[in-house]
């Protein structure tokens, strides 16, 4: 009998210790991004004395505009244990097609745009239907998406910046409202959508689940297929806004203006605490994750580092964040 109450004293004391490695876990990725964050900011701070300016912080927040719409439609794919690697072509698509049909085609402003967001969308639905109808690793899917729509983007714009667009489709990337740039408004409003999307929403918590054990929530009821499918083309439709955004910031439309995004986009994503497994993340740590970059990269650039440097840098920042997810998977799960 004292043995029956001996063992059953250990199998409570290891399931107590078990749930408090969780909760550590939980813990480490929830808040060591805002920690990050916290740590850039200060260390900029005594880096540069212009760096706590104003004006400077609301040109940090313009530069990660775009970034940040791009990285909200990563991170509802990272959640599902995917990856998206072709939304810088997405988004080339999108803007090029409509640059192209205001300029060559003579389309009028609303529906050329239309015709951009119904584009980078369809592409989006695309790579939905390509990883689980095909059955394909979204890796790959979305790599021969990359080079495809890439190639797309070149054949629209023969290889030549498209210039001449009318200013109407200019305006998001290129106003302010007062001292804000509205491009700023465009990145809050996506996350807002986003945020609902996953706390509010029974599409949200099957996202979760399906990134948690995909046949588990198949078992469950969950239109695995159905919701991959719509997550992607959320992911194209986003890409389709900040490709919107970023013609107006550089008054022009070309085919590789989205190059190298796609990595800046995971790279969020993950610095903002969200598992790169899927099943664990927020929006809320994605824009952490958004500002902690742009607030790297404006430091550097004050500082003078090379473009080259701010590379390495970056790229060290993301494999840190990897081995960290990793190590408190081991440790606490």
């Amino acid at each position: 009998m004292s043995n029956q109450n001996s063992e059953t004293g250990v199998s409570v004391t290891k399931e107590a210790t078990k749930k408090q490695g969780v909760s550590v876990g939980v813990f480490i990725q929830q808040f060591s991004p805002i920690l990050i964050l916290l740590l850039l900011i200060i260390v900029m701070s005594f880096a540069n004395e212009n760096f706590l300016q104003v004006s400077n912080f609301i040109n940090i927040i313009r530069q990660t505009s775009i970034l940040g719409v791009m990285a909200m439609g990563m991170t509802l794919v990272i959640l599902t244990a995917g990856i998206d690697l072709s939304v810088g072509s997405l988004m080339a698509v999108a803007a090029t097609s409509m640059a192209v049909a205001a300029t060559a085609g003579n389309v009028p402003a609303p529906l050329a745009v239309l015709l951009g967001v119904v584009c980078g969308t369809a592409l989006g639905v695309i790579n939905g239907l390509v990883i689980t109808i095909g059955k394909i690793q979204p890796f790959i899917a979305t790599l021969g998406m990359m080079t495809a729509a890439g190639g797309i983007a070149l054949l629209i714009t023969d290889g030549m910046p498209i210039t001449g667009i009318p200013a109407s489709m200019l305006a998001i990337g290129s106003q302010h409202a007062g001292r804000i740039p509205i491009s700023v408004f465009v990145f809050a409003a996506v996350a807002l959508i986003s945020w609902v999307l996953l706390s509010k929403t029974s599409f949200g918590r099957n996202i979760y689940a399906i990134g948690g054990n995909s046949e588990a929530a198949r078992t469950s009821g969950i239109r695995v297929e159905r919701t991959m499918i719509v997550v992607y083309a959320i992911s194209g439709f986003f890409c389709s806004i900040a490709g919107i955004v970023l013609m107006g910031r550089i008054n022009s439309a070309n085919a590789l203006m989205g190059s190298g995004m796609e990595l800046n986009a995971i790279t969020a994503v993950a610095l903002g605490g969200t598992s790169l497994a899927g099943g664990f993340g927020s929006v809320g740590g994605t824009v952490i994750g958004v500002m902690t970059i742009g607030v790297l990269n404006n430091g550097l650039d004050l500082m003078d580092v090379s473009a080259f440097w701010q590379r390495v840098i970056l790229g060290t920042m993301i494999i840190l964040v990897v081995i960290l997810d990793a190590w408190r998977k081991r440790k606490f799960e």
